[in-house]
């Protein structure tokens, strides 16, 4: 499978997934839209995936290549049924080019967290063989508000209604993280935007603190990043 992932930070990569796809022989090519790369052919490639990233889905005069991302996505996903998932920033910007509706959630969700599956989520074959309770990373103020119509909520949190979904049969995106790696918190704290929110919310030593939750679950994360990658790939290439 040839898979084009779309990045809109340099240190905001793949993470676990990456020596998933490596062991598999899977190609994979980035994208930096932040740095001003342009987006690629559809044609040339089979899945799209589409990672997280410090800005929001809204700052389109900041950010003015986030609406042809949205477009882009929308072609991928609607008009050309591309396997297809988005993490974080991802979710979000999966759900608007599908016309949901994202905004500034109530409460920031930044550390090592749990989210639940629904219904929907217990019996969908992403989550095949993973538990009901699932603990992952949080790091996002913006939530999916909005869910698109005809897409399903998987996931949920007490405080994000919306942390996973599916559209069709063959899209699918989180709010939360489970790629992690034991470097992942020391490269996305030098994102000022990120440190800024987690200093917000877990204190001046935040950076420190969260670095020790994740070390001490980082079996967890990579055995559940595992699965589920193994899922989506199985979803992904059942036609």
């Amino acid at each position: 499978m040839k898979i084009l992932i779309l990045q809109h930070a340099r240190s905001e990569h793949s993470g676990s997934f990456r020596n998933f796809l490596k062991s598999d022989n899977h190609a994979f090519f980035s994208v930096h839209l932040d740095e001003g790369e342009k987006l690629p052919d559809l044609n040339n490639f089979d899945a799209l995936w589409v990672l997280g990233g410090p800005m929001d889905v809204w700052e389109e005069d900041k950010y003015p290549w986030l609406l042809k991302e949205k477009i882009f996505i929308h072609n991928a996903v609607k008009n050309n049924e591309m396997p297809f998932l988005g993490l974080c920033l991802g979710h979000q910007l999966l759900a608007e080019a599908l016309e949901g509706k994202c905004g500034k959630g109530h409460t920031p969700e930044i550390g090592v967290q749990h989210i639940d599956l629904t219904v929907e989520g217990v019996k969908d074959p992403l989550f095949k063989g993973m538990p009901q309770s699932l603990i992952c990373l949080q790091w996002h103020g913006a939530e999916v508000q909005k869910i698109p119509v005809g897409a399903a909520n998987l996931a949920t949190s007490k405080d994000c209604r919306i942390q996973a979904m599916r559209w069709g049969e063959k899209a699918y995106s989180v709010q939360f993280h489970i790629e992690v790696e034991i470097d992942t918190v020391k490269n996305w704290s030098k994102i000022p935007t990120y440190l800024q929110a987690l200093q917000s919310s877990l204190g001046e030593n935040g950076a420190k603190k969260l670095q020790t939750d994740c070390a001490k679950n980082i079996h967890t994360f990579n055995s559940l990043a595992k699965q589920f990658y193994e899922n989506w790939i199985y979803v992904a290439e059942t036609s």
